[in-house]
């Protein structure tokens, strides 16, 4: 009887989403220049660009750039339904069941993240450089009025 019911919890599984998918997915942030650091609103690090990230697939987040000599950059990153993870789900329908699509609506793995991978170009700051001073002429010194001859 054992058997019976570990096998049929098998293929009850078997089309599950979160099982094919996982409910984690790999993001890959990177930046023009290379070498910002970018930080996720869920405290993620990536210490200089480019980098690889592990994160919820049901999670939203941002993700900030930063550079010395360049504007900081935002970039909001959402979820959508995935076309793979549509077709995990709708197979629930026929061997996962009510309990599969609650596990997969559960852990957002039919989900994927938008944009991905997150690219931003990084603008220059505007910051006004120094005019240079006009410099005074140099003085050339008047010639002293010549004496009167007689």
């Amino acid at each position: 009887m054992k058997i019976i019911l570990v096998a049929a919890l098998g293929l009850a599984v078997a089309g599950c989403a979160t099982v094919t998918r996982g409910t984690t997915e790999a993001m890959t942030v990177s930046s023009e220049p290379a070498g910002a650091e970018a930080v996720s609103s869920t405290g993620l690090l990536c210490p200089a660009t480019p980098c690889t990230w592990e994160i919820s697939r049901k999670t939203d987040f941002a993700v900030t750039f930063k550079k010395a000599g360049y504007k900081t950059e935002q970039v909001q990153v959402g979820t959508k339904i995935a076309g793979s993870g549509a077709a995990g789900f709708a197979g629930n329908v026929l061997i996962g069941g009510l309990v599969g699509m609650g596990v997969d609506a559960a852990t957002g793995a039919t989900l994927e993240h938008y944009p991905n991978p997150v690219f931003v170009t990084m603008r220059p700051t505007t910051e006004a450089k120094p005019t240079r001073a006009a410099r005074p002429k140099k003085a050339v010194p008047a010639e002293a009025p010549a004496a009167p001859q007689s």
